[in-house]
C-alpha cells in the first residue's frame, strides 16, 4: 500500500542526507517535493497547504537548525503531522454492556460494506464474542443472499464462535423496498440479537451509486430506529478524493462514529487515507488490506505514518503471529530447535502458520526498510505448495529424519509431489543447514558462530549479540464501553 507516495515522500527526505544543517532553502526545496506528492496521492490541495505549512514552520526550529543529522529530524516531524492529520490517536471499536452493541454499516454501492461486515464479524469472532449479520439492503434481491454466504464464511473463519445470518428475503421488492420495510427488518434483528443473546449486532443497510436524497431518508430511519451505538460508514480508498467527499456528505446527515477504508491494499495513491479524518472530524477505525478473512486491520495513525514513511510495522507483524501461533505449541518447538531436534513436521506446522498470516510479500512489507526493496519482486506462493508437497510425500520415519533419504526414496517423493529430485535434494540440505545453525545457536553458541565468521572474514562476525533477542508480546485488544446514545 501507498508504494507511490512512500517512494516519493522518501526521496525527497533522503535529498536532505548529507546536509549538515537544516536550511530554510533545503527545506523548502525538500518540502516542495513532498507537496507534489501528497498531490499526486489525491490529498486535498487546501490539506496538502496546511501539512507543508505546518512541516515547514517547526522544521526551521532552532533544535532542528543544530541536529546533526537533518534528514532522521525531517522525518520525525513529517511522522508526528501524518500522525496528527490520520489521528492523533486510534480510535477503538465501542463495544457496550449490557449487549447487544448495535453496528450500523452506510456507503456507497460497490464500496464493500457486505464484505466489510463480514470481516468485522469474523474479526470479532476471533476475539470471542458472538455476532449476528443483519441484511437490511433490500434494494437488491441479491444483496440478501450475499450477505448470508459471506456470514457463513466469517463463521467458518472464527470456527468455535457464533455468527449467525439475519434475513427476510421475501421482503425485497422488484425494484427496491419501500423505507419502512427495511426498518422493520432492523427491528426483528435487534429484537432477535437480543432475545439470543449475540454480543453484537451488525446491520448491512442500502448504498445508492452517488448521494441522494432517497438513500439518506432510510439510513436516517434505520438509524433512529435501532439507535446503533456506532455508525461505521464504508469508504473505497480507491476513490481518492471522492471518498472524502462522499465521507463529508454521509457524516452531515448521520452523524458517523467511525470509517472503514476499504481496499487499500490496491491504492498507490492513498489520499483517502490521509484526507477523511480531516474533512469529516469522524476517526478511521478499521482499513482492508486483503480480501482474505483476516484482511481486516485495526487503523492505528502513528503505525500507518510509518509505512507511508517506508519504516515498516512490526507491531503488526507481532499482532499477526500471536493469532496464529500457540504459546504452548512455540515454547514447545523452542525446546525442540535448542537441542536440534526439529522433525519436517515441525518446519511444516510452522510454514503453515506463516501462510495463514497472510501473503508473504505482505509480511515482508512490515519489516523497517523492506516494503520498498520487495515492492517489485515477485514472491511467488506456488513454492510453498511445492515444500508442502514434497514433506507430505514423506513416510513418518523420513519426516522425523531426514538423513535417510537415499536416491530411491528422493525417487519417490519427488514423483509424489510432482517435482524433481534436485528440488527434493534442495529442501533437505537446506533443512540439514537450519538444524545445524539452531544448535549452535542454542546455549551461547551465536557468539563462538559470530567468532568463526570473523576469522573467515565473513560479514556479520563484528556486531552479532552472543544470544538471540525475542520479540516481546503486543499487548492484548481492550474494549472499550460507551453509554448508549
Amino acid at each position: 500500500m501507498f508504494d507511490n507516495l512512500t517512494e516519493k515522500l522518501s526521496g525527497a527526505l533522503r535529498s536532505l542526507s548529507g546536509r549538515g544543517t537544516l536550511t530554510e532553502a533545503n527545506v523548502r526545496e525538500a518540502m516542495r517535493s513532498v507537496e507534489t506528492a501528497l498531490l499526486e496521492a489525491d490529498v486535498h490541495r487546501e490539506i496538502v497547504t496546511e501539512f507543508c505549512s505546518q512541516v515547514l514552520a517547526e522544521a526551521l526550529g532552532t533544535d532542528v537548525l543544530k541536529s546533526v543529522r537533518p534528514e532522521e529530524q525531517m522525518v520525525a516531524i513529517v511522522h508526528q503531522k501524518l500522525v496528527d492529520l490520520m489521528g492523533p490517536s486510534a480510535a477503538k471499536l465501542a463495544l457496550v454492556e449490557p449487549s447487544p452493541t448495535v453496528v450500523m454499516l452506510c456507503g456507497l454501492q460497490g464500496a464493500g460494506k457486505t464484505t466489510t461486515a463480514g470481516k468485522i464479524a469474523a474479526w470479532l469472532g476471533k476475539r470471542g464474542k458472538s455476532v449476528l449479520l443483519a441484511a437490511c439492503d433490500l434494494q437488491r434481491p441479491a444483496a440478501v443472499e450475499q450477505l448470508r454466504i459471506v456470514a457463513e464464511g466469517a463463521a467458518s473463519a472464527s470456527a468455535g464462535c457464533r455468527i449467525a445470518f439475519h434475513g427476510e428475503p421475501d421482503k425485497c421488492a422488484e425494484h427496491g423496498a419501500a423505507v419502512g420495510v427495511a426498518v422493520g427488518v432492523a427491528k426483528r434483528a435487534l429484537a432477535r440479537a437480543r432475545s439470543e443473546k449475540f454480543d453484537v449486532l451488525i446491520v448491512d443497510t442500502a448504498g445508492r451509486l452517488h448521494i441522494d436524497d432517497a438513500l439518506m431518508t432510510e439510513l436516517q430511519a434505520v438509524d433512529r430506529a435501532i439507535e446503533p451505538h456506532e455508525i461505521l460508514l464504508v469508504v473505497d480508498a480507491m476513490t481518492g478524493q471522492d471518498a472524502a467527499n462522499s465521507a463529508k456528505a454521509f457524516h452531515a446527515r448521520l452523524a458517523l462514529d467511525g470509517i472503514v477504508l476499504t481496499k487499500l491494499d490496491s491504492d498507490a495513491r492513498g489520499g483517502a487515507a490521509l484526507t477523511v479524518k480531516r474533512v469529516t472530524g469522524a476517526p478511521i477505525k478499521f482499513v482492508g488490506v486483503s480480501e482474505r478473512w483476516d484482511g481486516l486491520d485495526e487503523f492505528d495513525p502513528r503505525r500507518m505514518a510509518g509505512r507511508i514513511l517506508g519504516m515498516g510495522d512490526v507491531v503488526a507483524l507481532v499482532e499477526k503471529a500471536q493469532e496464529q501461533v500457540d504459546e504452548a505449541e512455540s515454547e514447545r518447538l523452542a525446546k525442540k530447535m535448542s537441542e536440534g531436534r526439529l522433525t519436517m513436521d515441525d518446519f511444516l506446522s510452522q510454514l503453515r502458520s506463516l501462510r495463514r498470516m497472510g501473503p508473504l510479500k505482505q509480511l515482508l512489507g512490515m519489516l523497517p526498510g523492506v516494503g520498498q526493496m520487495v515492492k517489485d519482486v515477485d514472491i511467488d506462493e506456488k513454492q510453498f505448495d511445492h515444500i508442502e508437497g514434497m514433506i507430505r510425500s514423506m513416510t513418518k520415519r523420513e519426516r522425523d529424519n531426514p538423513t535417510i533419504l537415499d536416491r530411491s526414496r528422493v525417487k519417490r517423493i519427488a514423483s509424489g509431489s510432482g517435482t524433481d529430485a534436485a528440488e527434493v535434494g534442495r529442501l533437505t540440505k537446506q533443512f540439514e543447514m537450519m538444524q545445524k545453525m539452531m544448535k549452535q545457536m542454542a546455549g551461547g553458541g551465536m557468539a563462538a558462530m559470530a567468532s568463526r565468521m570473523q576469522a573467515l572474514g565473513q560479514p556479520g562476525g563484528g556486531g552479532m549479540p552472543s544470544s538471540a533477542g525475542a520479540l516481546s508480546a503486543a499487548p492484548k485488544s481492550r474494549f472499550k464501553q460507551r453509554p448508549k446514545r
